[in-house]
């Protein structure tokens, strides 16, 4: 493995596994040619896989935003694999890597990352373990109902002692630069401050999804896998249906006992005619929030970085098809 420019950074103080603190320096590596990435990283394999935190930093990141920096967290080392310096070439060389199953990706909402690599670089996420989906479905287990509009933010399950139980005062130092400037992560060299929040974003992550697996159930571990795989695909609308993207995880035999089975679980996604999307939100998202409270799926909207004529549905099948039928409901009412 070729060198690259690393920097040393302080780990603050949280539990490992066993319970204790751990304090130790860990080298974050600046990545810009593929050479400088672990081999088992570069050259998936079954016999070496592997788990490691994964984020994307950019200039509004979705379809047509700016890649600026990718974030990789390996047990031994963080890189942070540079796309403004690297180029097309460094992150193509990446694409075996997200796209393959024995690399698991852990992630904090997958969506627009997935839609970023997705149209910019024909990258298709996949074997993502998304924390914010695991979070919700530990509360479901656990007996403790959430609105579904109550995601959790990465700050917060950093704090949670359950989790990590990490103060990350920094990344509201961070939100406001980029509120000052958005171009924040196009700037080279990576200062400081760029580097240690890139790395921050993702040090933690593989402790978080070790705590998180503990608690998780089968059942749960499989709406993971799907849920997972459903909001990699959202916001990455193309005209095969999917076809071309990894199966969904089939439910496992030991949950096939009747009466117990899960409800498969889909995407839909509906067209919204011109500007009525305002319409189905309804003033301060009465609308939307009324259909989703009736309905136990996750609806979705493309806001500001759009699309901006699509809303997304992902649920369990009966679910959908309600949401569905409300929504259109509501663009009858507009004529």
């Amino acid at each position: 493995m070729a060198s690259s420019p690393s920097h040393h950074t302080q780990i603050p103080l949280a539990p490992d596994p066993g319970g204790k603190p751990i304090d130790s320096v860990v080298p974050i590596h600046i990545v810009t040619d593929a050479s400088q990435l672990p081999a088992e990283f570069l050259d998936p394999s079954p016999e070496k896989q592997v788990i490691i935190g994964f984020d994307c930093e950019g200039v509004d990141l979705c379809r047509h935003g700016t890649l600026c920096i990718m974030q990789l967290a390996f047990p031994d080392a963080i890189y942070l694999v540079d796309a403004i310096q690297g180029g097309e070439t460094l992150v193509k060389a990446c694409k075996p890597a997200l796209e393959s199953s024995y690399i698991t990706k852990v992630i904090h909402d997958c969506k627009r990352d997935s839609e970023a690599l997705y149209f910019q670089f024909g990258i298709k996420l996949h074997n993502v373990v998304d924390t914010q989906i695991a979070y919700s479905l530990i509360e479901e287990q656990e007996g403790r109902r959430r609105s579904l509009d109550d995601y959790i933010s990465f700050v917060g399950l950093l704090a949670d002692p359950r989790y990590c139980g990490i103060s990350y005062e920094e990344k509201e130092e961070v939100r406001v630069l980029l509120r000052q400037d958005p171009q924040f992560w196009t700037y080279r060299p990576l200062t400081e401050l760029m580097v240690r929040a890139a790395a921050d974003d993702v040090r933690f992550l593989p402790y978080i999804y070790h705590n998180m697996m503990e608690k998780m159930n089968q059942r749960s571990l499989w709406y993971l896998a799907v849920r997972g795989a459903l909001y990699c695909r959202c916001f990455c609308i193309n005209d095969n249906d999917y076809a071309d993207w990894p199966p969904l995880q089939r439910i496992p035999d030991n949950l096939l006992v009747e009466g117990e089975v899960p409800e498969e679980e889909i995407l839909s996604i509906l067209d919204v005619p011109p500007g009525k999307m305002g319409c189905i939100i309804g003033r301060r998202g009465s609308s939307i929030l009324a259909i989703k409270e009736s309905c136990n799926a996750e609806i979705l909207i493309g806001g500001s970085k759009g699309p901006p004529d699509k809303v997304f549905i992902i649920g369990p099948v009966k679910q959908v098809r309600k949401a569905e039928a409300m929504l259109r409901g509501r663009m009858l009412e507009m004529y």
